[in-house]
């Protein structure tokens, strides 16, 4: 591998930096293979370790790289599409759906949640807890509330939580004719709790995207997800399959 110095430019070394390996990544490196170690890429590129971690950190920030202990830096798989122009509308828990049931409880949900269900101020509504998985890395955790008038039936299901709760409350929720959504995206930041889940550290940027379903002339349900920015593209459309080309270009196809 020979060396490649950087041009003197006006912008931090390291955000140069970020762009020649960006590149590189497009170019010489597939999804999941290890990139050299710190030394060798210093090398490569004539620049100081401290200037080099920094690129990494912001390719990582970024979700080109992600970085597995006693493996190394590897390169990121492509970020995930979030749907929020589709015409194509199901309830949760649909045959085609990517979430992962975790839970349901009962509880009194955030006043917010409280207004958009129209439900009493201290009426306890099923709170389903559902996670997606990426590439083996979660990418977002939401929670869905549903008030119990929405799945009146569900009386007789003896589990009070857990999985197989939650796998009761969508089958049916479905029972009703969904009649339409309506979703909005955000930018936030995860707390305590959600960065754990989502295995970042706090304050880390998150896409929240809010789903309202329609049934009955009323909110049958409620969805806050949130998703971790550096893993999540907003797709539009029906198809969502526009593909973001990472060089400085940036070329959409």
């Amino acid at each position: 591998m020979g060396t490649t110095q950087l041009e003197s430019v006006p912008e931090p070394k390291y955000w140069h930096l970020r762009t020649v390996l960006s590149e590189a990544l497009d170019s010489e490196f597939s999804v999941g293979e290890i990139l050299p170690n710190e030394r060798d890429l210093a090398a490569r590129f004539g620049v100081a370790r401290a200037t080099l971690r920094q690129a990494l950190e912001q390719l990582e920030l970024e979700g080109r790289l992600q970085r597995r202990r006693g493996v190394g830096t590897t390169v990121a798989p492509p970020r995930v599409g979030v749907a929020v122009g589709t015409e194509q509308h199901a309830w949760p828990g649909a045959a085609d759906d990517a979430w992962q049931l975790a839970d349901c409880t009962q509880a009194v949900p955030p006043a917010a949640v409280v207004t958009a269900l129209e439900t009493g101020a201290d009426e306890p509504v099923h709170i389903v807890r559902r996670t997606r998985v990426s590439h083996g890395r979660p990418v977002a955790a939401e929670l869905l509330y549903v008030p119990a008038s929405s799945v009146p039936d569900l009386s007789a299901i003896d589990a009070p939580s857990g999985p197989a709760r939650a796998r009761a409350v969508l089958r049916e929720l479905q029972r009703l004719e969904l009649e339409g959504e309506d979703r909005a995206v955000e930018l936030g930041s995860a707390s305590a709790e959600d960065a754990k889940e989502l295995d970042r550290l706090p304050g880390a940027p998150v896409l929240v995207v809010t789903t309202r379903f329609f049934a009955e002339g009323r909110t049958a349900a409620l969805s806050v997800a949130l998703y971790r920015a550096d893993t999540c593209r907003l797709t539009f459309g029906d198809s969502g399959k526009v593909e973001i080309h990472h060089g400085p270009e940036r070329q959409a196809s």
